[in-house]
């Protein structure tokens, strides 16, 4: 159901409401979303897939009550919320906008089929703010991927290999960065910070180059493409690769720094980090890019 309130301007007496909070300060939540968290009976704040600063939360907690953080096992395995949303109503609020996770989608379709009512307020989304504010053309965009920390003897190379395809189209990619060292999203957050992001990177261009002599497949089309530019992207030096550093958006403490990746891990950056990594540039984007760029560099 669209985000709404009743005709006569109240709330439901009982449901769900998915609620954007936007990237890291109450100005930034639309006042829909503030009027619904106020109107909850519950209000309960994702605290897994991205985070707002701890004062901003207690600002935002002042305004609209008491708010309680759960984790990926509570909203995973919803049952407790769904019996809260029965009886009264229960806001879930999502840093972000609360749809831009395939876990928040999963957990309105299970709502409406569970027969509770489940309205949405959208927030403003890091996918839509960072590659804006670089000056990048959002049309350029390929696939976004997140770089994971390394949980024991595993390494992902799926994002590097999807920064790859994209690479090769010609599209810009937009990396997030994991904010839970376990992997299994109960607690412990800490967010990736701009030196852990080259060492995730650095493993798993170390992993794949194990492999970048191997006999392209000739078997399955699509595969043999996949390993043929994953070996041509490779083919550049990891030190000299451009990315765009993204930290603490929409807040004021908002920096954008062009550097590249050998340079990467001296930067400090913010409470949340993202990166980007761009393809070719057209005139304006090279000019805008010149903006953020480290005299020296």
């Amino acid at each position: 159901m669209a985000a709404q309130e009743n005709e006569d301007g109240s709330f439901p007496s009982s449901g769900l409401l998915l609620i954007g909070m936007g990237m890291g300060s109450m100005e930034g939540m639309t006042q829909a979303a503030i009027d619904a968290a106020k109107s909850a009976d519950h209000r309960r704040y994702e605290a897994y897939t991205a985070l707002w600063p701890d004062d901003e939360l207690a600002r935002l907690e002042k305004e609209v009550g008491a708010i309680e953080r759960v984790m990926r096992p509570e909203v995973e395995h919803p049952e407790a919320l769904f019996s809260l949303a029965r009886e009264g109503l229960v806001a879930l609020l999502v840093v972000g906008d609360p749809l831009q996770a395939t876990t928040h989608v999963d957990l309105q379709l299970r709502a409406e089929q569970a027969g509770i009512e489940c309205r949405v307020y959208h927030g403003i989304s890091i996918t839509t703010v960072a590659t804006g504010a670089v000056g990048l053309s959002n049309y350029r965009f390929g696939r976004q991927v997140t770089l994971t920390y390394p949980y024991g003897d595993w390494i992902a190379t799926s994002p590097l290999e999807l920064m790859a395809v994209n690479w090769s189209r010609n599209l810009h990619t937009l990396v997030l960065l994991d904010l839970d060292p376990t992997g299994q999203g109960t607690g412990e957050q800490r967010p990736m910070k701009p030196a852990d992001a080259v060492h995730s990177m650095q493993l798993m261009w170390k992993k794949l180059d194990l492999t970048a002599d191997d006999p392209i497949s000739e078997d399955i089309a699509l595969l043999a493409h996949k390993q043929a530019v994953v070996k041509g992207y490779m083919m550049q030096d990891i030190d000299e690769l451009q990315v765009i550093l993204c930290s603490d958006m929409g807040t004021v403490d908002q920096r954008i720094v062009t550097t590249t990746m050998g340079n990467l891990a001296d930067e400090p950056g913010g409470r949340l980090n993202c990166l980007i990594f761009p393809a070719g540039t057209s005139e304006v984007e090279e000019k805008a890019l010149l903006r953020w760029k480290r005299s020296g560099e």
